[in-house]
Parts: C-alpha cells; sequence; structure tokens
C-alpha cells in the first residue's frame, strides 16, 4: 500500500513540475516572440521598401560592389565572431562555448537589407534565425537558464525567427528541432519551441505585416501511377537540391581561396553580378523573386529559371553578402516543378507546390517541417504529393546541406556513411581520405 501511494505522490509531484515548466516557458517565449516577432516585421517591412526602391530606381545596381565593400568591411571589423551566421547557431547547440553576440542581429538585418536594396540574390530565412538566435540568448543572462535550458532557448530563438518571417507557426516549431541533428528530433524542447513560433507569427502579423499566399486549386486522385510520380519528381528536387547546396559551398570556397581580404569578395562577385543583371536585361533573378514564384502556379515559366536562380543565389552568397537561402530555393523549387509538366502528368500548380518545399527539404535536411509547411501553405489536400516529394528529395539530396554544421544523427544510406555524430561538412573530406 505504502509503494502504491509513493507512486501516486510521485506522479502528482511530475505533474505540478510540469505545470512549472510550463508556465515559465510560457512566459520566456512570450517574450521571446513579442521581440523577435516585432524585429521581423520591421525586417519584412525593410525588405518591401527595399525591393520597391530597387524596382524604381534600376541604376541601384550598378552600385552593388558598393554594398558589398560595406557589407565586407562591416563584418570584417565586427562580426568575426558571428560571420558563420546559422553555423554558429548550430554549433553552440552541440558544443555551448559562449553567449552568442549580440551585434549578429543588427549586422545580419543590415547586410541582408543591404543585398536586397543592391540588387543580389538572396533570402531572408537565415536573417531571421539568426535574429532569433541572438536575441534568445540574451535570455540565458536575463533568466539565468541552465545549459540545457540555454539549448532549449536557442531552438526557440530558431523557430521564432523562422514561423514569424513566413507565416508558418507549425513549421517554424518543427524545423527548430528537426534542423539540429539530421535525422533526429529534438524531442524535449517540443513545448517552447512550438510556443515561440506561435507567438512570434502572431506578433507579426499583430503590426499588420501581410505574407505571400499561394494556392493549389488542382490537386489529382492517388493512384499508385500518380505515387509513383510524385516519388520521381521527388528524386529529381533533391537532386537540384544537392546542386545547389555544392554551389554556394564551391563558390564561398573560391572567393576565400583567391580573395584573402574579405570585405573584397563581396565587392569582386558583386562587380560581377551588376554587370551580368546589366548584360540580361532584367532583374528577375535578383532578390526574393516572390513574383516569378507566384507565377510559377499560374504560367508557364522559362525551361531555365530555375537554374538561372540557383547561380545568382550561390554566387552571391559565397562572395559574402547576406542574407538567406530558403525564399530562393522555393523559387528554384517552384520554377522547376513547373517545369517538369512536360513530362510529368501532374498538375502543373501541384507540381509548382511540391518543388516549392521539396528543394527546400532537401538543401536543409528537414522533410518533416518542409511537409507541414507545405500543408500549411497549400492546404491537406497536396499534403500526400508533397510528403513523398519531401521525403524523395531529402533522400537524394545526399549527405549535403546548406548549413554544414548539422550532425549526421541517422545517416541517410549507411553504405556511404556510417558514422553518426559527423558534421557534413567533414563527410566530404572523410570520403577522399578514403
Amino acid at each position: 500500500m505504502n509503494h502504491i501511494k509513493f507512486k501516486k505522490n510521485l506522479c502528482s509531484l511530475e505533474q505540478a513540475f510540469s505545470l512549472f515548466y510550463l508556465f515559465k516557458w510560457i512566459l520566456i517565449c512570450l517574450t521571446l516572440g513579442i521581440i523577435v516577432g516585432s524585429i521581423s516585421a520591421f525586417f519584412l517591412l525593410s525588405l518591401d521598401w527595399a525591393t520597391s526602391w530597387r524596382e524604381s530606381h534600376l541604376w541601384i545596381i550598378a552600385l552593388l560592389p558598393v554594398g558589398g565593400f560595406i557589407i565586407g568591411l562591416s563584418y570584417h571589423l565586427y562580426g568575426n565572431s558571428v560571420v558563420k551566421g546559422n553555423n554558429l547557431l548550430l554549433e553552440e547547440l552541440h558544443t555551448p562555448k559562449k553567449i552568442i553576440p549580440f551585434r549578429m542581429a543588427p549586422l545580419v538585418l543590415f547586410g541582408t537589407i543591404l543585398t536586397h536594396l543592391f540588387g543580389g540574390s538572396a533570402g531572408r530565412e537565415g536573417t531571421a534565425v539568426q535574429v532569433g538566435g541572438a536575441v534568445a540568448d540574451r535570455f540565458t543572462k536575463v533568466f539565468n537558464l541552465s545549459k540545457r535550458d540555454r539549448q532549449i532557448i536557442l531552438i526557440a530563438g530558431i523557430s521564432a525567427g523562422f514561423s514569424s518571417v513566413f507565416g508558418t507557426p507549425l513549421a517554424g516549431g518543427i524545423f527548430a528541432l528537426e534542423v539540429l541533428i539530421l535525422g533526429r528530433i529534438r524531442l524535449d524542447a517540443i513545448v517552447p519551441s512550438f510556443l515561440a513560433a506561435v507567438f512570434a507569427d502572431y506578433f507579426c502579423r499583430f503590426w499588420n505585416v501581410p505574407h505571400t499566399h499561394y494556392h493549389i486549386n488542382s490537386v489529382t486522385e492517388i493512384t499508385p501511377v500518380t505515387i509513383l510520380w510524385a516519388v520521381f519528381a521527388g528524386i529529381i528536387f533533391g537532386l537540384i537540391a544537392m546542386l545547389f547546396s555544392k554551389s554556394t559551398h564551391f563558390w564561398s570556397t573560391l572567393f576565400e581561396k583567391n580573395i584573402k581580404y574579405p570585405p573584397l569578395r563581396p565587392v569582386i562577385g558583386g562587380v560581377i553580378l551588376a554587370t551580368t543583371v546589366y548584360l540580361m536585361g532584367t532583374t528577375k533573378y535578383i532578390g526574393l523573386g516572390i513574383p516569378t514564384i507566384v507565377n510559377a502556379f499560374e504560367t508557364e515559366l522559362n525551361s531555365y529559371d530555375f537554374l538561372l536562380k540557383l547561380l545568382f543565389t550561390s554566387f552571391t552568397l559565397g562572395a559574402g553578402f547576406k542574407g538567406g537561402e530558403v525564399t530562393p530555393l522555393f523559387f528554384i523549387g517552384a520554377a522547376l516543378g513547373n517545369v517538369l509538366i512536360w513530362f510529368i502528368p501532374l498538375p502543373m500548380e501541384l507540381l509548382a507546390g511540391m518543388g516549392f518545399v521539396a528543394v527546400f527539404a532537401g538543401a536543409t535536411n528537414t522533410p518533416i517541417a518542409c511537409t507541414v509547411m507545405g500543408i500549411e501553405l497549400f492546404g491537406i489536400e497536396s499534403g500526400v504529393f508533397i510528403a513523398l516529394a519531401c521525403s524523395t528529395a531529402y533522400l537524394f539530396s545526399g549527405h549535403t546541406g546548406i548549413y554544414s554544421s548539422q550532425i549526421i544523427g541517422s545517416p541517410k544510406n549507411r553504405l556511404f556513411v556510417r558514422e553518426k555524430g559527423l558534421p557534413l561538412s567533414n563527410v566530404k573530406e572523410k570520403r577522399k581520405r578514403e
């Protein structure tokens, strides 16, 4: 009898502790959500202004090398400790060393807005995630958090930034849990991650900042044949995701090896980009590219649009300009899906939506978050096709990714990568040695 009473008391104690844990994280995540959501609102409005001003004054693209020098010099003088960006957040989560300098937030905000104003091709997810992480780590001292709770608040910061900038709280909450370790999800942070994502999204919307809406109005019937076509499309999306990741690393390595003075890298890159835009006579492949993404669901695009966006974005980021990769990945995936209508008998808008999230899934190694994002954006009707595309793209993108500090928790294919705990950045070096 005493043993049974002890178990009941222990159960009650656990629930009481859970209640305290919940209230603690509600308070922390509410505060975090207000700050990060509001900063994301400012960031999105700033990007809209920068894009509109650039498109109305195209001459400013000629000053892209100047903008590149300002960004490069800023990081060279003040940002050496935060230049790794998203990879720094992942490294701190895996092997905590010191509080992330708050300067990461203003530097990446400033650098991304300048990149878009002068005509670089970049996204916004990386900026939002870095801002969320930098702000969240301030709470470590404010709330006197333990080492474990510090890791959780960093995850919450990532989810808050991702959720608020895209308006997808469910995907944001899962992304922060899934992106840390390839093949593993950290469930001990699930409540704070979702709380931060929902609060940040709410307070971004509170400032009446709109998010782009996409629609899939035509979804085909689920049959063995359409399932196989969806898997085939996922293979193509995964290969393009791998190409994007390798291209970004290639350009980054090329600039680092051949231009030793960091501020000069975006200057040289800016000259090449500005000249290319002038010779092509179009701004279609710079900036976020949202108009083209929207068009991918409605009209046929050029067969080469996705490749040019891939080249412009990987070169821009490799040269040292700032911004994220995700929105350009949306462009690449949606434009590629649009083209696949030529030989895959699925509705064009469905293929565009599948590519939209599947290329992202392959490049970030987050198939579950991307599947949920697709459902949030396009509706549950297309969920099966989106899940098939994202999971297949994840498999075929290989052990690569835009986040080189991701740790392999469960290899995609044990024939080529067997060791757990190996960062993606070490996979290539290990294969060379073998």
